[in-house]
């Protein structure tokens, strides 16, 4: 199942700042609500998990991360997810595509969900994303 969603945030952040947030992935990571870096393998890439709700059922996921565009003059980066189902055959990948101006920014997911989480429906799925990215964005912009 695929997914497409578009977020925006503001914030009193500099836009050097908050661009230093976005290419910092052990920063990225952490601000997704049940992620975290198990090992940075570059400066622009690290193995990571999360564990996400999804109604009834908790899921874990392990794989990677990696900054696949990154332009300083545009504030521009794009970022590859691709992760597995711990103990199951489901995938969850996605790119990312974050912008940023003085005052805030926006993020551009497109998602590839399979397995168990795909199971459960396309309005499961968004909601599910859409509330991690919007916590994310608040996150990024506080």
């Amino acid at each position: 199942m695929a997914v497409e969603l578009h977020h925006t945030f503001t914030t009193h952040k500099s836009l050097e700042e908050s661009w230093a947030s976005v290419l910092d992935l052990d920063h990225v990571v952490s601000s997704v609500e049940g992620g975290r870096i198990v090992e940075s393998t570059s400066p622009t890439s690290a193995k990571a998990e999360i564990k996400v709700k999804m109604g009834a059922m908790s899921l874990s996921y392990s794989g990677t991360i990696e900054i696949l565009e990154q332009d300083d003059s545009a504030h521009r980066a794009v970022m590859r997810v691709k992760s597995r189902e711990v103990g199951g055959q489901g995938t969850a990948n996605a790119t990312v595509v974050f912008g940023l101006a003085d005052g805030g920014g926006t993020i551009d997911t497109t998602a590839q969900i399979t397995g168990k989480a795909a199971s459960m429906g396309e309005g499961v799925i968004v909601g599910v994303l859409d509330a991690l990215i919007a916590d994310f964005a608040s996150k990024l912009g506080a």
